[in-house]
């Protein structure tokens, strides 16, 4: 049976706010917070039961959200004020629903076909929307080598619309990354590359290294890369935003593999 909040210093109450700010406390809690009601109904259609789950009674009333809430443990369920979720929230106009999942990440298959690495992405939104493509892709995994922000991050788990519960998303030290994909074939996203992206056989296994805007792949990216490729652009176009530059490579994989 759900329960109700309406005092902001409940212990339930603290700890999600802990979560929203703390990247250390969700890493050993092993938990993250959720927002809205579709990455609800995607928890619910992927098996993963939250851990606590809050909402306000105006959007219990809402078409469709009764039906969500009977397949969730009511014992974890609690209705809360407004004025008690927008101190849990982590948006300016809370969705009138939030949950705390687990950070279970999916296994990575014994043979990728395909793997993104990323190299420090350290912008929360670019992070969540590289997440968002390459579910989308329907790339094997993501890794996350040293430096990129906490994809448990509010703002990346906001941009990434479901990605976290669909992706074998991993962060692994450059020893580990190379050893995941040493049976690949290893590019490096570069705008010196030397390969057009699409003259790439993305038919073979396959990994593609994406490294930050602001200062590219680092040395261990370069070092782990077979080779490089580029994208063709017009010469007043210094450089394309990173994640519509992973964005534009995955989709050239998809269709070569189609």
């Amino acid at each position: 049976m759900s329960y109700t909040i309406t005092s902001l210093n409940n212990d339930r109450v603290k700890q999600v706010r802990r979560l929203q700010m703390d990247r250390r406390y969700r890493a050993r809690e092993g938990l993250f917070v959720v927002e809205g009601t579709r990455w609800l109904a995607d928890a619910v259609q992927q098996q993963v039961a939250p851990m606590a789950l809050f909402y306000t009674g105006d959007w219990r009333k809402q078409a469709g959200h009764e039906e969500i809430l009977q397949q969730i443990d009511p014992a974890v369920q609690a209705i809360v004020s407004d004025e008690v979720l927008a101190a849990m929230s982590d948006t300016e106009t809370p969705p009138g629903v939030l949950a705390v999942l687990p950070i279970r990440p999916r296994p990575l298959p014994a043979r990728p076909g395909l793997l993104l690495i990323l190299d420090e992405i350290r912008d929360p939104g670019n992070l969540g929307t590289m997440l968002r493509t390459a579910a989308a892709a329907g790339v094997d995994g993501v890794l996350l080598s040293p430096g990129c922000v906490d994809p448990h991050n509010p703002k990346v788990v906001r941009a990434g619309m479901g990605a976290h519960l669909r992706l074998a998303l991993h962060q692994q030290e450059w020893a580990e990354i190379a050893e995941t994909s040493r049976a690949l074939q290893v590019w490096l996203a570069s705008a010196d590359g030397a390969l057009p992206y699409t003259e790439v056989n993305w038919r073979q296994p396959s990994a593609l290294i994406v490294g930050s805007e602001a200062n590219g792949a680092g040395k261990e990216a370069g070092a782990l890369a077979d080779g490089t490729l580029y994208i063709p652009m017009y010469a007043a176009t210094e450089s394309l935003n990173a994640a519509v530059a992973a964005g534009i490579i995955l989709f050239e994989a998809v269709r070569q593999r189609l």
